[in-house]
């Protein structure tokens, strides 16, 4: 069976959105002539509710279940790194999307390592206190829009070392972003799917966080799956709200800053180059303004 179908067909019972992405993919299994007519209506019925176990419906009926092997952490990672990239696919007229297509290219195909031992006490293994408590909420908002990305991120997300970054000065950072984010390496050095000077993974932030000014030498894109959340692109610049599914493009050292809103934010993000190179913060004044700032 194709690999995301596979997965999207075992998506969990019960998050919103997952009887559409389990119809979907066996819609594109039955198109592929891997189920059949009646099997696939068995999955039509049971996506009127997220809850709905087509398996009971296949038991009722007398049909055999299609025959999908159980995923493992590999198939799963592989099943989201192939979402992720059908996702930008579709965004792919915004700036910096084709440069992080054409940086994945080279290594999406290679193979699926397993995290290696943190050699940082900083680096948590799953679950993460950050993705426990907002990355449910997060992938709720980004399954009403695009359920098949968010279907495979929450298969695949528990065989994601999760991480806070640590980058900055806890001080100079404030608190509220050091410890309210968090993110994992999906491609890259140390990652799961090994590549050089190139990073995708994903990056959640907990609600009303701010992400103050900062900028690195990495080309940076980031295209949020949740909205609408405030930015800026210059210490002195205004707050610009801009909703999911737009990516925003950051040059090499261009200054930026993030005001997440009510919900968390979720992204997926690429670094095309210089990935080793620190991030650093840019000072700016309205900082204690914007951090009490309710969107």
């Amino acid at each position: 069976m194709p690999m995301t179908e596979s997965v999207l067909l075992q998506t969990p019972l019960g998050p919103p959105g997952s009887g559409r992405s389990r119809y979907g993919a066996a819609m594109a299994l039955h198109l592929a002539g891997l189920i059949s007519d009646r099997q696939l209506e068995i999955y039509r019925i049971a996506s009127a509710r997220d809850d709905a176990n087509p398996e009971t419906l296949f038991v009722d009926r007398g049909l055999p279940l299609p025959r999908v092997a159980a995923p493992d952490a590999a198939w799963l990672i592989r099943g989201l790194v192939v979402a992720a990239d059908r996702y930008l696919a579709g965004l792919e007229q915004a700036p910096g999307v084709a440069e992080v297509r054409a940086g994945l290219a080279p290594w999406a195909a290679g193979p699926v390592m397993p995290p290696a031992a943190p050699a940082d006490p900083l680096v948590d293994p799953v679950p993460h206190p950050v993705v426990r408590a907002h990355l449910p909420r997060a992938l709720e908002v980004a399954a009403a829009t695009r359920p098949d990305l968010a279907a495979a991120i929450a298969a695949a997300a528990p065989h994601l070392r999760w991480q806070s970054y640590a980058g900055y000065d806890a001080q100079a950072i404030g608190a509220g972003f050091a410890n309210g984010q968090a993110y994992a390496l999906v491609v890259g050095e140390a990652s799961p799917i090994r590549a050089r000077d190139f990073d995708l993974g994903l990056f959640l932030i907990a609600p009303h966080v701010l992400y103050r000014d900062h900028a690195h030498a990495a080309p940076e894109l980031y295209a949020p799956l949740t909205g609408p959340h405030g930015w800026r692109f210059g210490t002195e610049g205004p707050l610009q709200l801009r909703p999911a599914h737009h990516p925003v493009w950051n040059p090499a050292h261009q200054p930026h800053l993030i005001k997440v809103g009510p919900e968390p934010y979720l992204c997926l993000y690429g670094w095309t180059r210089d990935v080793n190179a620190p991030a650093y913060i840019l000072p700016a004044s309205d900082w204690p303004a914007l951090e009490a700032l309710r969107l």
